[in-house]
């Protein structure tokens, strides 16, 4: 009797799942609900306050918030370029966690993890908009509304003790607010030598965890705990103010940052060649260092004399000792006509000891082209005491992306004394009465420095550094700076004007040790002129 009833409860079991799944199927088929309706599109400024709120989660930044600007242009590139930066992406990934993953395995007796799927899908992320913030400082500040909600496809499989297990992650969701900045910005590609990331608000997260197949997220309260988990995970690392630094250049070869002093003594010169009338020439020495923006460096003209000696001595800051050169010109003043070169000579620093004195009997040559038989006539000599002295490792600045930090001067400034750096950025709303081709010219102790001509532009940047070696703080001194303009069209009645002009107190500079400012410019109606000034002693 008993076996008959098991028999019976089977095939009751049986035959009531096949009736329950027919009717089910019947019901769900004929019988749909009649209220469901397809969906209206419609414009925004159709829609009431209540069903503005709804979607406002959707709507793109630069609709809600005028400080974001649109990026469409950015999305598109993305989506042609998806496929391509999908494959590299995923390649870089698994050359990157491959080693790291075979370090780590060993420790938690896992015999092999290894990436049987790698693809972050057919859908790129997309930017809803992106606010730039400008500061006064070398950098650029980005935040991008960032919005992905791809189908990627990361299958892991991992052996242990003859067993395997493949977790696989699908349907991600990431919804973020970066902040990107790119500092310091060097002149040298791909203009700034590091990124800094970090999150102004809190992730959103969400994907989905199969392992073996099943579908781990629907286990009651996992779906939320793991949620909430990364967030705080996420954020403990990179939420604002913390950063993830990536490294693109090095910071203290891109900027190229002072590394040493040459003291330059022009002591005389012989034998030069008559270049006057009356038998006679009015020699003079130009200094420059190549690769560098620093106006050239002169001596006193001696009248008449072709053998002169001048016993002058320069400073002149080094940024590499090692491709940099002293070129050393002695030209013939003129009053009226344009003053006449009467030889040259170059020495490449990386030929000169270290903190010793080096006295050089150059010739006077045309030009450095070793094939010009113009270089075999006698042009005379000059004499020259040169000393490179190199900055002591202590001395050298730690870390040169940070603005704020004022480096020591060069060993060898003189006792009490230190080096004046004067970085001319830029200028807005510049407004000529003739014309607008700015220029900024620097009058301090009597040296007269200027920056590159800019043509044409309201609102020029230039980006030159100046240096000054004090034999001690300015905290008496003013420094002139002047915007001027030129124009070269023959017949202009005014090929010259003042547009502007600063003097800057400098005992702010020595108390303060770096000022970066903003200033107005005098008899200009809305120009500013941007000036860096730093004050670095031993």
């Amino acid at each position: 009797m008993g076996f008959v009833s098991t028999i019976l409860g089977f095939c009751g079991f049986g035959v009531g799942i096949s009736t329950g799944l027919t009717v089910g199927y019947y019901l769900f088929i004929y019988f749909q609900p009649t209220d469901v309706k397809d969906p209206v599109i419609r414009p925004l400024i159709q829609h009431d306050s209540k069903s503005l709120q709804g979607l406002l989660p959707e709507i793109p930044s630069w609709v809600k918030n005028p400080d974001y600007d649109r990026i469409d242009w950015l999305n598109k590139f993305l989506e042609i370029m998806w496929p391509y930066l999908d494959k590299a992406i995923c390649k870089t990934a698994k050359n990157i966690a491959t080693p790291i993953i075979s370090e780590q395995i060993p420790k938690y007796k896992i015999d092999s993890v290894e990436f049987e799927s790698l693809t972050l899908g057919s859908l790129p992320p997309t930017f809803q908009g992106m606010k730039v913030y400008i500061t006064d400082e070398k950098e650029l500040i980005m935040e991008p509304s960032l919005k992905w909600a791809g189908n990627p496809n990361v299958k892991i499989a991992a052996k242990a003790f003859g067993l395997k297990a493949t977790v696989q992650v699908v349907d991600l969701q990431v919804f973020a607010q970066p902040r990107i900045t790119l500092k310091p910005l060097v002149p040298s590609f791909p203009c700034f030598a590091k990124i800094f990331v970090s999150l102004m608000e809190k992730p959103h997260i969400d994907f989905g965890l199969k392992l073996a197949g099943a579908d781990l997220m629907s286990i009651p309260g996992l779906y939320r705990f793991v949620q909430e988990l990364i967030k705080d995970q996420v954020a403990n690392m990179y939420l604002w103010p913390k950063t993830l630094e990536v490294e693109i250049l090095d910071p203290t070869k891109a900027l190229k940052k002072p590394v040493g002093i040459l003291h330059v003594k022009v002591i005389r010169a012989q034998k030069l060649k008559k270049k006057d009338l009356s038998g006679a020439s009015d020699p003079y020495v130009k200094l420059k260092l190549t690769e560098t923006k620093a106006p050239s460096k002169k001596t006193m003209v001696k009248r008449k004399n072709l053998n002169p000696e001048w016993n002058e001595e320069f400073s002149m800051v080094v940024k590499d000792p090692e491709t940099q050169a002293l070129e050393l010109l002695v030209y013939d003043w003129e009053q009226v006509s344009k003053h006449e070169k009467m030889g040259m000579n170059v020495v490449p620093l990386k030929e000169l000891p270290h903190d010793e004195p080096k006295t050089m009997m150059l010739d006077l040559l045309k030009n450095m082209d070793p094939n010009d038989s113009q270089n075999d006539k006698m042009r005379g000599q000059i004499e020259v005491e040169l000393t490179y002295k190199p900055f002591k490792e202590e001395d050298m600045p730690k870390d040169v992306e940070n603005s704020d930090e004022v480096q020591k001067a060069p060993e060898g400034t003189p006792p009490g004394g230190g080096v004046l750096v004067v970085t001319v950025h830029e200028a807005q709303d510049l407004e000529g009465k003739h014309h607008t081709n700015p220029y900024v010219r620097i009058l301090f102790r009597g040296e007269d420095k200027k920056t590159k001509q800019i043509k044409k532009n309201r609102d020029p940047r230039w980006e030159e550094e100046f240096t000054f070696v004090l034999d001690e703080p300015p905290v008496k001194d003013k420094m002139h700076l002047e915007v001027l303009s030129t124009s070269s069209r023959i017949g202009l009645l005014h090929p010259k004007e003042t547009l502007g002009y600063v003097d800057i107190n400098l005992a702010d500079v020595v108390s303060n040790r770096r000022i970066n400012e903003k200033f107005h410019l005098i008899d200009s109606k809305n120009g500013r002129l941007q000036i860096e000034l730093q004050w670095q002693t031993s």
